[in-house]
């Protein structure tokens, strides 16, 4: 029997394995930021320390999280601030088109800004009532229901407006720069004329 709410090629575990690339990094919220830069509206963009950060008004939101490999968590509760309050308060610059979500170790993906604000994505502080843990992106990650998982940054710091596109990290290693699940948009190698920048 189909089942409307996964996309296609997708199946419910058993088990929520936490997957991610490389070492969990270490927290030291003594020297923790989070940054906001690049083509901002106003020159410097904008700086939160941690205690700033986490005071920040939080929003929760219930999601289905698609996993490219092809597993889907229904209904998983995030709170967080949302996409759209930190770009009301540090705006894109008029000819900005893309985000750039920067974390730890020098991860990065790449985001059209209309997908970046759309009213659900979330950097979430919070799954199922408890702070995210260490192997889940604490203390910041990114929530980006609509695409794949590995646009759902963990350990976030940085968000960089662009006037271009630029492939961010699994991207630049043959997955699609999109990643929308409805369309099954998992490789590179799928992508239509203008979805994305070449691959070098």
């Amino acid at each position: 029997m189909s089942d409307e709410r996964l996309p296609p090629g997708q199946y419910v575990p058993p088990h929520r394995p936490a997957l991610h690339y490389g070492p969990v990094p270490r927290f030291r919220p003594d020297r923790w930021d989070f940054r906001v830069y690049g083509h901002t509206e106003s020159p410097g963009g904008a700086r939160w320390t941690w205690p700033e950060f986490d005071a920040l008004p939080r929003i929760d939101s219930v999601s289905d999280f698609h996993c490219v490999t092809r597993f889907t968590f229904r209904d998983v509760r995030w709170s967080g601030v949302r996409a759209e309050s930190i770009a009301e308060h540090t705006p894109p610059a008029p000819d900005a088109t893309h985000v750039m979500v920067w974390a730890e170790y020098g991860y990065s993906a790449n985001l059209r800004l209309d997908d970046f604000l759309r009213p659900d994505v979330l950097l979430a502080t919070h799954r199922a009532g408890e702070r995210l843990t260490p192997e889940h992106g604490y203390p910041v990650r990114l929530v980006v229901p609509h695409l794949y998982g590995w646009k759902s940054v963990k350990w976030v710091r940085a968000i960089e407006y662009l006037t271009a596109d630029r492939r961010g990290f699994w991207e630049e290693r043959g997955y699609h720069n999109r990643g929308d699940p409805w369309r099954e948009e998992r490789y590179s190698y799928q992508e239509e004329p203008g979805q994305g920048p070449p691959l070098i």
